[in-house]
């Protein structure tokens, strides 16, 4: 059974009508507006004036000229090894499958990408600018013909952060606004006179682009619906506790709402891990927001043997698990539901956030359980065609008119016999 032993602050009900409602209307100006309603909204959350959302060529190399030569070289590293990964995971899929499956039946399927996306990089508190490589480089690599991007301008500028800029240009992106929250979501959605609607829209965002992104799907295709970040760790006697106190904190300092959680089979541990945290916090610059977080939300559970801790980390689903145990690949089996997995005490997930090539974009909140993270598939449709020949007509026809009309189809049965009987004047 498990002990739990340090426990997160029970959250408080939030109005959720106020926010959607607040979103909705948002929603429909933009719609009704356009690009007034754009630049009503840029002002009133960014105090951006900008009156042309589209960021110029000129702006795009005046940001190469503010950010340090060391990091664009970093950013392209990143981005080479995000890219090998997405052409190499895009490798392993057929663009194009056919096969004989009954006599006279070749079905098969083709994947097609989207013909064009929008990548929502958030500007909030930091400048995520690796999040502008982790969307567009695998909706290139995935052949999307028209990729643009949005990121709200730093607050009281009219200018996207540069490291944003030289990153989404690095990426290959081919339009950029200077635009975010919610109604960019909309503008992307249903378009206004500067910017033309798009096909799927991916990326994170705070509670009102995540709530704007749920309103508008089905008007446009999304990624998923995503929340506060997480990190859960299971370990057990050998992990190391600064380490993973390391990776806790790293999780908790995104925002007051991440979440860390350590499962691990040896008490000894969870209290060297809880001195180790504390020692960090005295020297991180970001002990703010990351003491407080972890204060509120942080969790260490007590399990019996690793088994146990694979059962709770299944049924958390979280979006980045770590394994620091002596022997991970007896777990490794078991673990099912995650969004990206960092094995061995060394694999943190700082790596896979910004430089190893796998995605950081990934599913929050249990939406583990049913999908994974943005990927080059994100940006492909697997659609499926069929060939039937005259030997299968006549083997299936009187099937398919059968179940037509056990269904009280007679429009489909007819489609079926209309061809049986073309077959039976030859």
């Amino acid at each position: 059974m498990a002990k739990i032993y340090k426990r997160s602050i029970p959250k408080t009900a939030e109005d959720k009508n106020t926010l959607i409602k607040s979103v909705a209307g948002i929603i429909d100006n933009v719609i009704k507006d356009g690009d007034n309603a754009l630049k009503k909204y840029n002002y009133m959350f960014d105090k951006n004036k900008r009156e042309d959302f589209k960021i110029t060529r000129e702006e795009i190399n005046e940001a190469y000229s503010k950010v340090d030569a060391k990091l664009i070289e970093d950013i392209n590293i990143a981005a080479n090894n995000i890219r090998k990964f997405a052409v190499a995971q895009k490798e392993e899929m057929k663009d194009c499958m056919e096969k004989e499956i009954y006599p006279g039946v070749l079905l098969g399927h083709k994947r097609i990408p989207v013909n064009s996306c929008c990548c929502y990089v958030p500007g909030g508190r930091y400048p995520l600018f690796s999040t502008a490589l982790m969307l567009s480089i695998p909706a290139r690599v995935a052949g999307v013909k028209r990729i643009a991007a949005c990121s709200p301008t730093i607050k009281g500028t009219e200018i996207i952060h540069p490291s944003t800029l030289v990153a989404l240009d690095i990426a290959g992106v081919d339009e950029i606004y200077a635009v975010g929250g919610a109604h960019s979501i909309a503008a992307f959605s249903y378009g206004t006179e500067q910017i033309k609607p798009v096909d799927i829209i991916v990326g994170p965002g705070n509670r009102y682009v995540t709530e704007a992104k749920r309103q508008c799907y089905g008007q446009v295709g999304i990624d998923f619906i995503a929340g506060p970040s997480e990190v859960l760790v299971i370990a057990d006697e050998t992990a190391n506790a600064e380490f993973i106190a390391a990776d806790l904190l790293a999780q908790s300092e995104h925002d007051i709402n991440a979440k860390g959680i350590l499962i691990t089979t040896s008490e000894k541990l969870a209290a060297s891990v809880e001195i180790e945290i504390k020692n960090i916090l005295e020297k991180l610059p970001t002990s703010d927001i990351a003491k407080s977080s972890w204060e509120q939300n942080g969790e260490i559970v007590i399990v019996k043997d690793i088994n146990e801790a694979a059962d709770i980390a299944n049924d958390y689903a979280p979006e980045h698990l770590e394994i620091s145990i002596h022997d991970y690949y007896s777990i490794m089996p078991k673990l099912k539901n995650y969004g990206s997995l960092f094995i061995g005490e060394m694999s943190a997930e700082v790596f896979g956030d910004y430089v190893s090539g796998t995605n950081h974009t990934l599913p929050t909140l249990k939406a583990a359980k049913y999908t994974g993270g943005v990927w080059v598939g994100t940006f492909l449709k697997t659609c499926t065609h069929q060939i039937l020949k005259n030997e299968a007509i006549k083997s299936l026809g009187p099937v398919a008119s059968r179940m037509a009309k056990a269904e009280g189809l007679y429009g489909h049965a007819y489609a079926a016999d209309v061809r049986l009987k073309f077959l039976d004047k030859d």
